[in-house]
């Protein structure tokens, strides 16, 4: 049954509405960035550009790595963009949008994420690289979907419990990393770890400026939490959203940060677009050998 105008919306030129983003505009495999800023920051590396557009915080530059087709989209800060985005991105491969139907055979992208987080241990120090290994979400947006078969509820339990968590809060939602990306990605310099998406910058991070939050304890709570030796390692404000639906989606995830602060030190970086280009250089050589 074809998808309903309201549910499928193409702008007047059939592309996909948010992301202005045709089928033939899009790689197989694309890396995420926040910042709109920060894509050209990685195409200024590519060999040719083939195509770019933005429309508000959606930016997308689609060229060639080494010989690589790499799409790079910013999706602005927070899971409520990348509902948008992953979904989106979704509907360009694998549904017509001449006929407005889901295609009989689905396509799988790489999304590699590339992004700045605050380290919650101090022995991972600012300046330093960190693939999430898996992501815990407070967002509450896979609890939207049909979830259940692609989280860890396990893991959720015990987090929630040493938690402690307000009733009135999101129950957080447990997510792996896409296990082949993850383990092409492995460097003996780079850190592995459980990261925490959060809801927002200041108070849902545990920062304060002239608002107290509700648990000042937070922070203390995920940084001594421990199942089965894993450990909370990093915040950040998307990686949940996408390992998330990307597994429901049948995509391939992994996010990959600069860790630019140190929430239990208290330090942040000298220097910090040094770090993410020396992140953004280190990825694109491992996404041309994908």
């Amino acid at each position: 049954m074809p998808l309903a105008p309201s549910e499928l919306i193409l702008n007047e030129d059939q592309s996909i509405y948010h992301l202005h983003l045709k089928p033939e505009n899009l790689a197989d495999v694309v890396i995420t960035v926040g910042d709109p800023d920060r894509v050209s920051e990685v195409t200024r590396h590519f060999k040719h550009i083939e195509f770019s557009t933005q429309k508000r915080e959606f930016k997308t530059e689609t060229g060639t790595f080494k010989g690589k087709r790499i799409s790079v989209i910013s999706t602005g800060i927070g899971t409520d963009n990348i509902d948008i985005v992953l979904n989106e991105l979704d509907a360009l491969v694998n549904i017509d949008f001449k006929t407005r139907e889901i295609k009989e055979y689905k396509k799988s992208l790489q999304l590699i994420r590339l992004g700045t987080s605050g380290a919650i241990q101090s022995d991972i120090p600012v300046d330093s690289i960190l693939l999430s290994k898996r992501a815990l979400g407070f967002d509450s947006l896979l609890h939207f979907y049909q979830s259940t078969s692609v989280r860890d509820r396990a893991f959720e339990q015990a987090f929630s419990a040493h938690l402690q968590l307000n009733s009135e809060k999101s129950t957080p939602y447990c997510v792996e990393a896409d296990s082949a990306l993850l383990n092409h990605f492995k460097n003996p310099n780079y850190f592995e770890g459980t990261t925490v998406t959060n809801v927002g910058f200041y108070g849902p991070q545990g920062r304060t400026l002239r608002l107290q939050t509700e648990d000042a304890t937070l922070n203390d709570k995920l940084q001594s939490f421990r199942h089965d030796s894993k450990k909370i390692t990093n915040l950040e404000m998307e990686t949940s959203g996408i390992y998330g639906l990307s597994k429901l989606l049948g995509h391939r995830a992994l996010s990959v940060n600069a860790i630019l602060a140190n929430r239990a030190t208290g330090k942040f970086s000298k220097n910090p677009s040094q770090v993410v280009e020396h992140m953004i250089t280190e990825a694109l050589e491992r996404i041309a050998e994908l």
